[in-house]
């Protein structure tokens, strides 16, 4: 009889193996000697040992589900409770019993984990749904659009809830998009709308502007050429494709009619300065007439000069006034100087002069003769208040008899 501290083999070659509950079974070996049977059995239980080992080290160190691990260390439990090996079985048990407390542990590890996850994805989801709702109602259209595709690709990458929590959040999520997509649309297609109505309106504005881009009626032309940008810019812009063409014929059509208004001003401007240059020697020619010394010949030189000078056209705007008034000044030298000569010569207005003089030197005389008196009188008041009256005769007097000595009286 073969024996070792955890087996033995009897008479009969039956194997044995010792456990807490006494000896059991292991099986019966005809075929040599004892000590190769435990030999044998002993390898069987070895070949527990290394299989518990590693399922140990999967456990700890791999992402083993617990159902597989369960499922493996109740195949093992099978082999050691069917006593085919010999060797320390108690202890493979309770191996085996560590190992199931270590599986509960991580299974319950990764629920909670699970747990967490879960609840962070729920929380990045609700998120990501509050920020595309938001999103919903902006009119960044580009901006929006992108950064919505992009919460689209974050929410791929999430992990998924349970299904009515995920699908509740994503109806929300898939709404706000198909609402935002709705807005987009509508804006566009009333984008669209107005660019069409633009692009009419600035066909009309082209048209008209070509028309009138052979005008010669320039400044009525070009004042309409102004309202015609007004209304350019008031109509908005119409589609790129067309906006560009549009606007380089409508320019275009300007810069013709502006082209040839610029190169008539210019003629008209050049003969103008020399209309400038031809009036002021005129203007210089009429100021040598004064003073008047002779009326007649210098009213006849004045008025050669003058029909000169309506021959000659227009001059400079800003110049007109200067130039002009020298000549103004030389006509009304020229009108005075016969209003002289008229008065001078007039026999009525010599004859009214005369007679006021007349009248006015009787009553000269007579308020001396008064102021005499009433001197002489002792009244002194009344020669003060005759003497301020004399005074105020005395001078219309002179006046009178300035105006007399006119008239060569």
């Amino acid at each position: 009889m073969s024996s070792d501290p955890w087996g033995r083999v009897d008479e009969t070659g039956t194997v044995y193996v010792r456990t807490a509950d006494g000896e059991q079974v292991v099986g019966s070996w005809q075929a040599g000697s004892p000590d190769e049977a435990l030999a044998y059995f002993e390898r069987k239980y070895e070949g527990l040992v290394v299989e518990i080992g590693l399922l140990e080290k999967r456990v700890k160190t791999t992402d083993l589900s617990s159902k597989d691990a369960q499922t493996a260390i109740g195949h093992l439990r099978e082999q050691i409770d069917a006593h085919h090996a010999v060797g320390d079985l108690d202890a493979l048990r309770k191996r085996l019993d560590k190992l199931v407390e270590l599986v509960e542990a991580r299974r319950e590890e990764r629920k909670a984990q699970r747990a967490k996850q879960s609840d962070e994805a729920r929380h990045a989801k609700e998120a990501l749904v509050v920020e595309a709702e938001e999103l919903a109602q902006s009119d960044q259209w580009r901006a929006a659009g992108e950064r919505l595709r992009s919460l689209v690709d974050t929410w791929k990458g999430l992990p998924r809830l349970d299904r009515k929590s995920d699908d509740e959040l994503w109806h929300r999520f898939s709404h706000a998009r198909s609402a935002f997509s709705k807005r987009r649309k509508q804006h566009f297609a009333q984008l669209d709308a107005q660019r069409e109505e633009a692009r009419r309106t600035k066909e009309r504005l082209v048209a008209e502007a070509e028309s009138l881009s052979g005008s010669t009626d320039w400044g009525p032309t070009a004042a309409r050429y102004r309202e015609l940008m007004s209304e350019w810019k008031a109509a908005g812009r119409a589609q790129r494709e067309h906006e560009d063409d549009l606007w380089n014929r409508f320019r275009g059509a300007q810069d013709v009619f502006f082209a040839a208004r610029s190169s008539v001003f210019a003629e008209r401007d050049a003969e103008q300065a020399e209309n400038l240059k031809l009036k002021e020697e005129l203007a210089g020619e009429a100021e040598k007439l004064l003073p008047v010394t002779d009326l007649k010949a210098a009213r006849a030189a004045f008025r050669a000069i003058n029909e000169r000078w309506e021959a000659i056209g227009h001059v400079p705007r800003d110049a007109r006034p200067k130039v002009e008034g020298r000549m103004h000044t030389v006509e009304r030298a020229l009108q005075e100087a016969e209003e002289a000569e008229w008065r001078r010569t007039n026999p009525e207005a010599r004859a009214r002069a005369a007679g006021l003089t007349g009248q006015l030197q009787a009553a000269v005389d007579k308020l001396k003769g008064q102021i005499e008196q009433a001197r002489a009188q002792g009244n002194t008041a009344k020669a003060e208040k005759l003497g301020r009256e004399l005074e105020g005769r005395q001078a219309l007097l002179d006046q009178a008899l300035k105006g007399l000595q006119e008239f060569g009286g």
